[in-house]
């Protein structure tokens, strides 16, 4: 009997850990299926795909006392000192001087899209300019990133890279908004190389930012990526200290939360977060 009762206490144990290590990354699969509860409208994967670290995003519960926007379920990304990965393609993390844990969705053809995502930083989050640090970014396919979303010197700014570097660099929120709150962010794209391109966001139902002409390069496709992407490591080290080599970037953990992608605003069901379409929709001027 003693045998029987052990085994089960045993069972369960594991049942329970492996029930939870299947909300986290896997060594074993490129992808990452995020809940319904987190988000909808886009199939994810995670880049770069080796070295990607068991810990560097997990679908997290609210009753275990992880911060939510709606729902029982976020996601949570955390990077640790050293936490670079590479892909098969040459691309090194490692040895470029950045660490990340980001996840990569579909590639997306000309036209408009929607996105929305909700971002919460913890009370103790680390600033760690002057390293660059991305929360949020859409790339191309054999190209370069064209918007970023980043942290800077504190906040959030949405920095234009259409031409392939830094065209334009806007503050959308400071720090003290984002700690320990979320933020709603709402994206409106038109993706195209022509002049008729443009790039709205929202941050908690207000317009932020307005940007008309050409949103990407011509013959490229866009996808979104997001997570927590740090370049330049070496920056802050220096920064710190001129023995740069016994600094350690602090580790961070950002939280994401209704990460939505549709071709309309009516697709990202917006009424669940307490906007409606038609008023966002009348505020462009």
């Amino acid at each position: 009997m003693v045998i029987i009762k052990t085994l089960f206490i045993i069972s369960i144990a594991l049942f329970s850990t492996n029930a939870f290590a299947k909300k986290c990354t896997s060594s074993f699969s490129k992808s990452f299926s995020i809940s319904s509860d987190v988000g909808f409208g886009n199939q994810y994967k995670k880049s770069p795909f080796n070295n990607f670290k068991k810990h560097g995003v997990c679908i997290v519960e609210k009753s275990k006392g992880h911060p939510t926007r709606l729902g029982h379920q976020s996601l949570r990304f955390e990077v640790k000192p050293g936490d670079c990965g590479y892909d098969s393609g040459g691309w090194d993390d490692c040895k470029n001087d950045r660490e990340r844990h980001e996840l990569s969705g579909n590639k997306h053809g000309d036209g408009e899209y929607w996105y929305s995502w909700s971002i919460y930083l913890p009370k103790d989050f680390k600033n760690i300019y002057p390293t660059k640090l991305a929360m949020g970014q859409f790339h191309q396919s054999k190209g370069h990133v064209v918007w970023m979303f980043q942290n800077a010197d504190g906040g959030y700014f949405v920095d234009n890279q259409v031409y392939g570097r830094t065209f334009g660099h806007d503050r959308i929120l400071n720090q003290k908004e984002m700690l320990g709150r979320w933020n709603d962010i709402l994206i409106n794209a038109n993706w195209t190389d022509k002049k008729i391109g443009f790039l709205r966001v929202w941050v908690n139902g207000k317009l932020a930012f307005k940007y008309n002409g050409p949103t990407k390069s011509k013959g490229k496709k866009v996808y979104q990526k997001f997570g927590v992407y740090r370049s330049f490591m070496s920056r802050y080290k220096a920064f710190k200290s001129a023995d740069s080599e016994s600094v350690l970037v602090p580790g961070q953990v950002v939280y994401f939360d209704e990460v939505r992608t549709g071709k309309s605003c009516s697709n990202l069901k917006l009424e669940q977060l307490g906007y409606v379409c038609k008023d966002l929709l009348s505020n462009f001027n």
